[in-house]
C-alpha cells in the first residue's frame, strides 16, 4: 500500500511540474535580461548590484513563493480546491450577503478574476516572443523572423485547444523536468567559474542595494516581480494534484533549479556585462543555442497552455456561480472532466494575444505590461486570505491582519513599482482587467433585477396548485418540466403554457437548479425531491461550481426518492425573456444596455444543461428591467 502511494504521489509530482510550474518556470528567459537590460530604468551592472538583485530574486522567492502560497495560502483550500474564485468563495462563508463587506469581497474576488484575464493575455505573449528572440543570439539575421515565427506559433497553439490536451498531456511533465534540469545546468557552469556570486545568498546584499539605490532600488523592483509570476498558479492549481505533490515539486526541483539558473545569469554578468543582451542564451555553450531555443519554444508553449486552461476553467466556474453568462464548453476528454474548452474564450484570448505582440513587437517591451496584473492579484489574495482567517479558522482580527501583513508589504511595494510602468503598457493588463469586471459585475446584478422583476410578478406555487387541484384544467398525458430559478413560484412558462394550451400535463415537475460554494456535489445529494399535491414535484438539482451541469442525469436520480420521469414522454419548458431597458432604474442604462446585449447573446440553456433540444418547449415574455 505504502508503494502504490508512493508511486501515485511521484505520479502527480511530475504531472504538476507540466502544468503548475510552466508559467514561473519560463521567467528566466526574461527577467534578469530585463532587470539589467531592460528599457524601462536598467540597473548598472557592478558587482555590488549583481548581487543585491540576485538576493532580491532567491528571497522573493522564498518569501512570496514558499513562505506565502506553499506554505500558508494553500491552506486555504474549498475542498481541496485553489484559486481566486475558491478563496472568494470561502471568505463569503456564513456572511450576510446584504452587508457591505459581503459585497466588497466578491468585488475583490472579481476584479481578482479579472486580473487574471489580464495576466492570461500577457504569459503566452512575453514567453513565446522572448524564446523565439533566441533566435537573434544565433544569428542576427533571423530578427525579421521573430515576430511572424511569434504569431504562428501563438495561433497554432489556440487553433489546436479544440482538440484538447489528453494526447500531448502526458509530455508535458518529462518536458519540464528536462528544463528545470537544462536551467539548473547551464546555471552551475557559470556559478562554478564565478563562485563568488554565490553570497547572494545573504539577504544583507538585498537590503543594501534597496537602501543604496533608493529610486533606482524602487524601479528595479518592477523587475524583479518577473521572477514570481506565475505564483498564482500553484495554488490555482492544486485542485487537479493536490497540495502535497505540488509542494514536493517546488521545494525539490523546480526551486532548486530557479535558483542555481538566476545566480548562473548573474555570474555570466560579472564575468562579461555584454552579455546583458540575454543572459540565458548566453550561458549556454555555441552548440546548444539551437536545441535551447527549441526547448524554451516548447517550455513557453506549456506554459501558454496552463494559463489558456486556466482561464477555461475560471470561466466555467464564474458561469456556475451566476457571474458570466452561459458559454458554449465543449469536453475535449472523456476521462478527464477538467479538460474543458470555451470557444468564444479562445478566440478572445487569441485577438488579445496578436494585438500585444504586433502592438509592443519585443518581450522587454511587454514586461512593462508584466507584472501589474499579478501583483494586484496577488494583494487581493492577500486580503480575501485576511477574510478567510477570520471568518473560518476563527482568528482574531489582529491576528489575521498581522500575520498577512509582511506580505501585504511586500505585495504592494512590488505593486507600486510596477505602477510607475502603467503608461508604457502596464495599462493594457489593467484596462482588460476593468473590462471584464464590468462585463462580470454587470452580468451578477443584471441577473439580480431580472430575477427581482420576475418575481414581483410571481404567484406563489402552493396556493397555485390547491386552485389546481379544485378541477377545472384538463390534464394530458405525460411529464411536463418547467425549469424555474425559484422551486417557491409558480414557473412563468407554466402560466404561459396554461394560457395559450388551457391544459397541465398528468405529471408536473418545477425543477431549480442550485450551485453552491463548493467545488462538487456528490451524486447523493445531487437531487432534493419534494411531492405536492395534485401530481406534482419540486425537485432542486444542486451543483457545485466545478460540476458539471447535466439535468437528464439528476433526474435519474430522482427515482429513489419515488418520482420517475421518462425522457421520450417529458417535455422540458423554458422561459425565454425580451428585456427592454429603462432610464431611471436600479442600473445605469449603459449597463442595462450591456447587459440586454449579454443576456441576447448567451448561451442556450438546452445546451448547457444537456437538455434533448426535441423536447424542449420555449415561451416569450417581455420583461422592463
Amino acid at each position: 500500500m505504502q508503494t502504490t502511494d508512493n508511486k501515485r504521489l511521484a505520479t502527480l509530482t511530475l504531472a504538476a511540474l507540466g502544468i503548475v510550474y510552466g508559467d514561473i518556470g519560463t521567467s528566466p528567459l526574461y527577467a534578469i535580461k530585463e532587470v539589467f537590460g531592460g528599457a524601462h530604468h536598467p540597473v548598472p551592472i557592478t558587482p555590488d548590484n549583481v548581487l543585491g538583485v540576485l538576493s532580491l530574486f532567491l528571497w522573493s522567492l522564498l518569501i512570496v513563493v514558499t513562505l506565502k502560497y506553499v506554505s500558508f495560502i494553500m491552506r486555504a483550500n474549498n475542498k481541496g480546491e485553489g484559486g481566486i474564485i475558491a478563496l472568494m468563495t470561502l471568505a463569503l462563508h456564513n456572511g450576510n450577503p446584504a452587508s457591505r463587506r459581503h459585497k466588497l469581497l466578491i468585488a475583490l474576488g472579481l476584479f481578482g478574476a479579472a486580473l487574471f484575464y489580464g495576466d492570461g493575455v500577457i504569459t503566452p505573449a512575453i514567453s513565446v516572443l522572448s524564446a523565439v528572440e533566441g533566435l537573434e543570439i544565433i544569428t542576427p539575421a533571423f530578427k525579421p523572423y521573430v515576430l511572424p515565427i511569434t504569431l504562428s506559433i501563438l495561433i497554432g497553439l489556440f487553433f489546436f485547444q479544440r482538440r484538447g490536451t489528453a494526447s500531448v498531456g502526458a509530455l508535458f511533465g518529462p518536458i519540464m523536468v528536462l528544463w528545470f534540469a537544462v536551467l539548473a545546468s547551464f546555471g552551475a557552469m557559470a556559478i562554478i567559474e564565478h563562485p563568488a556570486v554565490l553570497a547572494a545568498v545573504n539577504p544583507i546584499y538585498g537590503l543594501n542595494f534597496l537602501l543604496g539605490n533608493s529610486v533606482l532600488g524602487f524601479f528595479a523592483l518592477g523587475a524583479v516581480v518577473l521572477c514570481i509570476t506565475g505564483a498564482e498558479a500553484l495554488y490555482a492549481d492544486m485542485g487537479h494534484f493536490g497540495a502535497k505533490p505540488i509542494r514536493y515539486a517546488w521545494l525539490g526541483y523546480v526551486l532548486p533549479a530557479l535558483v542555481i539558473n538566476y545566480f548562473g545569469q548573474g555570474a555570466l554578468l560579472l564575468n562579461n556585462p555584454e552579455a546583458v543582451q540575454n543572459p540565458f542564451y548566453l550561458l549556454a555553450p555555441d552548440w546548444a543555442l539551437y536545441p535551447l531555443v527549441i526547448l524554451s519554444t516548447v517550455a513557453t508553449i506549456i506554459a501558454s497552455q496552463a494559463v489558456i486552461s486556466g482561464a477555461f476553467s475560471i470561466t466555467q466556474q464564474a458561469i456556475q456561480l451566476g457571474y458570466t453568462p452561459r458559454l458554449e464548453i465543449q469536453h475535449t476528454s472523456d476521462r478527464e472532466m477538467g479538460q474543458i474548452y470555451l470557444p468564444a474564450i479562445n478566440w478572445l484570448l487569441l485577438i488579445a494575444i496578436i494585438g500585444l505582440v504586433i502592438g509592443f513587437k519585443t518581450s522587454s517591451n511587454l514586461a512593462a505590461a508584466y507584472g501589474i496584473a499579478v501583483t494586484g492579484t496577488m494583494l487581493i489574495t492577500n486580503l480575501l486570505a485576511i477574510a478567510v482567517a477570520i471568518r473560518l479558522w476563527q482568528w482574531s482580527p489582529w491576528r489575521a491582519v498581522l500575520g498577512a501583513l509582511p506580505f501585504i508589504v511586500i505585495d504592494l511595494g512590488f505593486f507600486l513599482a510596477n505602477s510607475v510602468k502603467i503608461p508604457d503598457g502596464g495599462w493594457f493588463p489593467l484596462v482588460f482587467g476593468l473590462g471584464v469586471f464590468i462585463l462580470l459585475t454587470t452580468w451578477k446584478r443584471g441577473r439580480e433585477l431580472l430575477h427581482e422583476r420576475l418575481a414581483a410578478d410571481a404567484l406563489q406555487l402552493k396556493p397555485f396548485i390547491e386552485d389546481i387541484a379544485g378541477g377545472g384544467i384538463e390534464r394530458v398525458p405525460g411529464t411536463a418540466i418547467f425549469l424555474t430559478p425559484d422551486p417557491e413560484a409558480v414557473p412563468h412558462a407554466m402560466l404561459h403554457s396554461l394560457k395559450h394550451f388551457k391544459t397541465l400535463h398528468e405529471q408536473v415537475v418545477v425543477l431549480s437548479v442550485s450551485v453552491f460554494d463548493v467545488p462538487y456535489v456528490p451524486d447523493i445529494d445531487r437531487v432534493e425531491v419534494r411531492k405536492l399535491a395534485g401530481n406534482f414535484s419540486q425537485v432542486v438539482v444542486q451543483y457545485g461550481y466545478k460540476d458539471e451541469p447535466d439535468i437528464p442525469a439528476a433526474l435519474a436520480l430522482c427515482g429513489e426518492a419515488g418520482l420517475h420521469v421518462d425522457m421520450m414522454d417529458a417535455s422540458f419548458f423554458l422561459g425565454r425573456e425580451t428585456l427592454i431597458p429603462k432610464l431611471k432604474s436600479d442600473m445605469a442604462y449603459w449597463r442595462e444596455l450591456l447587459f440586454v446585449a449579454m443576456f441576447r447573446n448567451a448561451g442556450s440553456a438546452t445546451a448547457y444543461f444537456k437538455i434533448p433540444s426535441n423536447r424542449v418547449v420555449e415561451l416569450g415574455a417581455q420583461i422592463v428591467l
